[in-house]
């Protein structure tokens, strides 16, 4: 039962509500000023940080560590030295190649002379057809022979450089692979040493929606977070936009590739980056809200007598909006640029300082007898002290 007294109560107090405000109320038209505006609309996404340029830096040639010179997070230039393996094989290898292009060499240089005096006796008819074609066919097989040896020498001296490993880029060394004494096998794939990588320009690899994928464009604005610096916002510009499609739990997404320059080395490759890219940036444009775009004033015959008259265009146009002005409404064409989720851009047909109208409001408004007079409205703040002093007087 007390339930229901409640209801009852409040169902007669709205009603009453309701009818005193429809009494009284009346309409106004919700203005908007018009002002340079800036207009912004984003594409959020997640991507994982990557560096720009990283080289696994291995070696050719199978041998023993003999030397580390660098360690994880070393800085390292160009050129400089990085770790070096055992020379003893290489270098008899060397000194084999210098030996056999050394005899190769002595063997040509017989070879030559025989086969350029048997020309000259051939050519007097000294000697037979037989004994020339001999002599030259030996003199080309010691050519070959030498031109081999000579190979062999750069092959191994080319393995013996092979042992001292040297950087290929400037960077911080992220990963070593090796020990100093082990083993490395050099045998289809190269055998890595370290990974270095030029942290100072690094890149976000984001994944952006299908369905957002169309509006964004390369040299976008971006700017993106990551969880270990929470407070810092960095930024970057898109400079790639990858068409090959990534399909996860049957969501497709593309990859987007984010510049992002890293001076101060915070950024490292694997963390995850919170993406927001700017794919709209208009800065002092006109713009109205979308609401004026659709705004229809009353028929004359319903309006309130308070309301401005309105004033159409003697012809209808693609777009309009209505302008307040000297009490009255004028509808004035527009041309329209772009728009985001809240503003559209116009780009003609309106100036700062003008007024437009957005919606109709209504107003209540109620006088001061009748609230003291409905018992179910809230009394103002001290009426009934007020009313007591009143009664003892």
């Amino acid at each position: 039962m007390y339930r229901y007294n409640c209801l009852l109560c409040a169902s007669i107090f709205g009603s009453l509500l309701l009818a005193s405000c429809s009494e009284k109320s009346r309409l106004e038209i919700d203005e908007y000023d018009i002002k340079p505006i800036s207009m912004s609309e984003v594409v959020t996404a997640t991507g994982t940080m990557e560096s720009v340029t990283q080289v696994n830096v291995g070696t050719q040639v199978t041998g023993i560590i003999e030397h580390l010179y660098v360690d994880y997070n070393d800085h390292v230039t160009k050129g400089q030295l990085l770790a070096e393996l055992e020379k003893t094989l290489l270098e008899s290898d060397l000194k084999s190649a210098d030996a056999n292009m050394a005899s190769a060499q002595a063997s040509y240089e017989y070879a030559k002379a025989n086969f350029e005096r048997d020309k000259k006796l051939h050519d007097e008819q000294l000697i037979s057809d037989y004994e020339f074609q001999t002599s030259q066919r030996d003199y080309e097989v010691a050519r070959l022979s030498y031109e081999k040896t000579k190979a062999d020498r750069v092959r191994a001296a080319k393995n013996l450089n092979y042992a001292e490993i040297y950087s290929p880029i400037d960077g911080i060394v992220i990963s070593r692979e090796v020990e100093v004494g082990q083993t490395v096998v050099s045998s289809m794939n190269v055998a890595d040493l370290y990974v270095i990588a030029d942290l100072e320009n690094m890149q976000v690899v984001g994944n952006v929606d299908e369905a957002d994928i169309g509006q964004v464009k390369v040299g976008q604005h971006v700017t993106f977070t990551v969880d270990a610096y929470p407070d810092d916002v960095f930024s970057g510009t898109v400079t790639q936009v990858r068409l090959n499609p990534t399909t996860t739990s049957n969501v497709v997404t593309y990859e987007v590739i984010v510049n992002a320059p890293n001076p101060d080395l915070k950024l490292i490759p694997g963390m995850t980056a919170n993406l927001t890219i700017y794919t709209l940036e208009l800065d002092d444009v006109i713009a109205v809200p979308l609401k004026a775009l659709k705004f229809e004033p009353l028929p004359p015959e319903d309006e309130e007598s308070n309301l401005p008259k309105p004033q159409p265009l003697p012809s209808p146009v693609k777009h309009s909006v209505w302008v307040l002005k000297d009490g009255k409404l004028i509808e004035t064409e527009v041309e329209l640029g772009v728009s985001n989720n809240i503003y559209q851009q116009i780009t003609s047909g309106l100036k700062a300082g003008d007024v437009v109208a957005l919606q109709y409001e209504e107003i209540a408004k109620q006088s001061k007898a009748d609230r003291e007079d409905n018992p179910f409205l809230p009394k103002p703040p001290g009426a009934n002290r007020n009313k007591k002093e009143d009664t003892k007087k």
